[in-house]
């Protein structure tokens, strides 16, 4: 299977000054802006229009005869090419992030140089807006990068960038029946119903717990970049499963470990004992953990189990 390129990597909203632009960082660092959202941003389309989903009319208004000495001035005829990036299995439209500032640097030069049809004037009015709104983004910027925010803001990234694959990765039995059968047993229902098959899958409310004890334990941030790479189809269906988008060496591995410590966690209850069960899971391992430099407790080693069997013989006592 070939590789894609242009990954994303990370997303965001740009917001100008109550213009909000899609925005993205492709695996190489690129910064992409949406084109849709571009088009929308500079006024191209009325809001009524739904502003054509791939933002062909950017590309018809930088190809416009009268504009084309403004906005190819010192610039190559490859320079507004977009670049076709993906999310998952989502591609997107969009253009280098700098592309934004030229065409408003563009339209403001034709506007003091040439006549410009009304809608023209539209987008050379909106492009000074914009452009007054960079001004203000920078200024943030430039107190984040002061302040070490950005810097705070980048390692967290890094982590969570540790526990994602580069690239999908096989298939692989990774939630063992044993799992399943012991949240049935704790929940209170009856395992035969799945066995039989009278519940062909696992109710929705088993994914609701696995997010809860499972993905929820992993750092912070790390199940809404799966999400955001694995999304669910208009049946509410994935095309893949979350841990396939785990990297091998850690967030594999950590999963791994972390089904032993549920395994114990789980031995220890009842039938209809979840609700008890899942206050242990959380006194022991809080949601979206993170190592101390972000301030909170670093996951204690899988095969420590000292604090379990003390929770254990607190529960005895009670």
């Amino acid at each position: 299977m070939t590789r894609k390129t242009n990954i994303i990597k990370h997303d965001g909203k740009l917001d100008l000054s109550g213009f909000t632009i899609d925005c993205y960082v492709l695996e190489d660092g690129t910064r992409v802006l949406s084109a849709r959202e571009m088009q929308r941003a500079l006024k191209m389309v009325d809001e009524e229009s739904n502003y054509q989903v791939a933002g062909t009319r950017l590309q018809r208004y930088l190809d416009q005869k009268s504009l084309r000495p403004f906005i190819y001035n010192e610039k190559s005829e490859n320079y507004y090419d977009p670049i076709v990036c993906y999310q998952g299995d989502k591609k997107i439209n969009g253009y280098e992030a700098t592309v934004l500032v030229d065409i408003c640097d563009a339209f403001m030069e034709a506007k003091n140089n040439i006549e410009l049809s009304s809608r023209q004037t539209i987008i050379a009015t909106q492009c000074e807006i914009l452009i007054r709104s960079f001004a203000k983004v920078g200024i943030i910027a430039l107190i984040d990068e002061a302040t070490g925010f950005k810097k705070a803001q980048d390692e967290y990234q890094r982590l969570v960038g540790m526990y994602i694959a580069d690239e999908l990765r096989p298939w692989l039995p990774t939630f063992e029946e044993d799992y399943y059968q012991q949240l049935y047993r704790l929940i209170g229902w009856d395992w035969s119903l799945y066995t039989s098959g009278v519940w062909k899958n696992h109710p929705q409310y088993v994914g609701k717990i696995t997010n809860e004890i499972v993905y929820n334990k992993l750092p912070r941030g790390v199940l809404d970049e799966l999400n955001k790479l694995n999304p669910k189809n208009e049946k509410g269906n994935r095309k893949h499963k979350h841990h396939q988008f785990l990297s091998e060496n850690v967030g594999y591995r950590e999963l791994l470990q972390h089904f032993g410590k549920l395994s114990v966690i789980f031995s220890m209850y009842g039938e209809g004992e979840y609700k008890l069960a899942k206050a242990h899971i959380d006194s022991l391992l809080p949601d979206f953990r993170v190592g101390k430099q972000l301030g909170l407790d670093i996951p204690m080693d899988a095969n420590d189990y000292s604090s379990i069997s003390s929770f254990n013989r607190k529960k005895n006592q009670s």
